[in-house]
C-alpha cells in the first residue's frame, strides 16, 4: 500500500509524529509537503495528494490542516476521492468499511499526535466491508462523479 501525505502550515508539527508512525510500520509514503510553518495555501497540498491518487501513484492520502476542513472540501473535488475528515477513532474505522473512503483528512489544532495515531491507525488498517448496501451506496457516489464530472 503507497501512501500520500500533505499538510499545510497548520499541520506541520503532527506531520513529523505521522511519518514516524508510517515509517515505523513499514508503509510506503511520499510526502507532498508542505516542509516548513510559513503560511501556504492548504488546497496545493491537497491538490497534490489527490492527484497523486487518480494518477495511480498512491492508493491512499492523508491529509492534516489546522481543522482538516480545507483539505477535506479540497479533497472532495477531484473525482475518485472520497475523503473523510475525522477527529475520532470510530468515524475513521467507519469511514472505511461503509464508504471505502480514500483520503483521511484531520486538524492539528484539533487533535493531539497521540489521537491522530489511533485515527490513523484505524483508517488504514480497517477494509471496506464489501456488504451488498455499502457497495451500492459507494457505487452511486460513483455514478454521482460521472454526471458531475
Amino acid at each position: 500500500m503507497k501512501i500520500a501525505i500533505g499538510c499545510d502550515h497548520g499541520g506541520i508539527n503532527l506531520k513529523p509524529v505521522l511519518i514516524d508512525y508510517l515509517t515505523s510500520k513499514g508503509y510506503e509514503f511520499k510526502d507532498f509537503g508542505t516542509f516548513s510553518n510559513q503560511s501556504v495555501d492548504y488546497n496545493d497540498y491537497a491538490e497534490a495528494v489527490c492527484e497523486s491518487i487518480q494518477k495511480g501513484e498512491a492508493d491512499l492520502g492523508i491529509l492534516i490542516c489546522g481543522t482538516g476542513i480545507g483539505m477535506s472540501i479540497v479533497a472532495n473535488k477531484h473525482k475518485g476521492i472520497r475523503c473523510a475528515h475525522c477527529h475520532d477513532v470510530f468515524s475513521a474505522k467507519m469511514t472505511k468499511l461503509h464508504n471505502n473512503a480514500n483520503v483521511l483528512a484531520m486538524g492539528e489544532r484539533v487533535i493531539g499526535p497521540g489521537l491522530m495515531i489511533e485515527i490513523v491507525e484505524a483508517f488504514l488498517t480497517t477494509p471496506f466491508s464489501n456488504d451488498e448496501r455499502h457497495v451500492c451506496r459507494v457505487n452511486k457516489i460513483l455514478d454521482l462523479e460521472d454526471k458531475v464530472f
